[in-house]
């Protein structure tokens, strides 16, 4: 009798266990679980900007998860520096592991601009005046490879007919993955001067 309720607990602990671990892994929640998270915002850092629609939740969950301390690092920047007032430059809140660039330009053509997309990095993309057209795709999408992947620069250009706009300004921000293909700094009707903060992470 005293066996039979040793092995009971061993399973009861094994499967406990085995639960746990699953339950962790956020590939694993179901649709309304990752839902929830997301929309507590927990790892916003009380950033208050909008999540554009767009936004992979799933795919952004295992990564957060994967290194939170390195996602709490690229909001907090975001949170506490005021980002109209940033030098135009490079930013290293990490490292290579996680920098940030401010630049200024004026939207362009979509005729003048190529799809691009990152191995090494994910983005966090975020207008801080004027506004923009971003086209996203998934990146089995593309139709053909304009230019081969830059290991060095982590970037490589390509076409793609499956194309859907996304307005960007002040409100909400982006994150594209190493999954998604990219079109940013588009037009929104005219050319117009934009200023953005691109938030590079290390996606490992």
């Amino acid at each position: 009798m005293k066996n039979i309720f040793l092995k009971i607990m061993v399973l009861i602990s094994f499967f406990g266990l085995t639960g746990s671990k699953i339950d962790s892994d956020p590939a694993t929640w179901s649709n309304k679980k990752i839902d929830n998270w997301f929309a507590k915002k927990e790892w916003s850092g009380g950033w208050t900007v909008t999540p554009d629609a767009s936004i992979n939740k799933r795919e952004f969950a295992v990564y957060y998860f994967r290194n939170k301390a390195r996602w709490g690092k690229a909001f907090k920047f975001l949170m506490n520096n005021d980002l109209a007032k940033l030098e135009l430059k490079r930013y290293d809140i990490d490292g290579d592991d996680l920098f940030a660039t401010v630049s200024e330009y004026m939207s362009k053509n979509e005729e003048t601009t190529k799809f691009e997309a990152h191995r090494k990095y994910i983005d966090i993309q975020y207008v801080i005046s004027g506004n923009e057209i971003m086209n996203i795709a998934p990146l089995k999408t593309v139709t053909d490879v304009v230019t081969q992947y830059d290991a060095t620069k982590d970037i490589e250009f390509m076409t793609t007919d499956k194309v859907i706009n996304y307005t960007a300004s002040p409100s909400n921000f982006f994150i594209f993955f190493p999954s998604d293909a990219h079109r940013p700094g588009l037009k929104s009707g005219v050319n117009s001067p934009v200023r953005k903060i691109v938030i590079k992470v290390k996606a490992d």
